[in-house]
């Protein structure tokens, strides 16, 4: 039986587990499910509601899954333990193999109330800590709206920008 915690009592530091440890981000559409790692990220409130905010790039095959879908988790890892499977995660497209099933990870469903609807949002079994969250707002990054013109250089020099996801935390699965 997973624990079950408010975000407001997690004891893990968001820095910590964002940018040093990554997360998978999941997503289900037409009953397949896909992931990608991910580093860039925040937790905190908006609109009176615990929240996420996660970044896609457009390239991405794992934004198809998220944009479709009302729900998506983040996974975090042991990072020590599952380094390798998060650079794999990171760098193969699910367009080309069940990179999930090559990393043997398992795939597990929560089912969470959204409005008068329960969701099943899929998650990995070997994650530490899981977030469900609800898709509450999406935008893409343009270029024109950086205010720091150096950050265009050193992360969008290929063109390849992010979609911004701003998603309320439904649930905290902590082991």
């Amino acid at each position: 039986m997973p624990n079950i915690i408010r975000p407001e009592d997690l004891s893990e530091n968001a820095f910590k587990m964002i940018g040093n440890d990554w997360f998978l981000v999941a997503a289900e559409k037409d009953s397949k499910v896909n992931a990608m790692t991910a580093s860039w990220g925040a937790f905190g409130v908006l609109w009176q509601k615990n929240s996420a905010f996660i970044f896609i790039r457009e390239s991405r095959f794992t934004k198809e899954f998220v944009d479709s879908a009302e729900t998506f988790s983040l996974s975090v890892f042991n990072h020590a333990e599952y380094a390798d499977m998060l650079g794999y995660m990171g760098k193969v497209s699910g367009r080309d193999e069940n990179k999930i099933e090559k990393c043997g990870l398992t795939v597990l469903h929560d089912e969470a109330e959204c409005g008068n609807n329960a969701v099943k949002t899929p998650y990995f079994k070997e994650a530490e800590t899981v977030f469900i969250c609800r898709k509450l707002y999406s935008i893409p990054l343009p270029l024109e709206n950086f205010a720091d013109k150096s950050i265009i250089e050193k992360c969008y020099s290929n063109g390849d920008l992010h979609t911004m996801y701003a998603a309320e935390i439904l649930k905290v699965i902590n082991k």
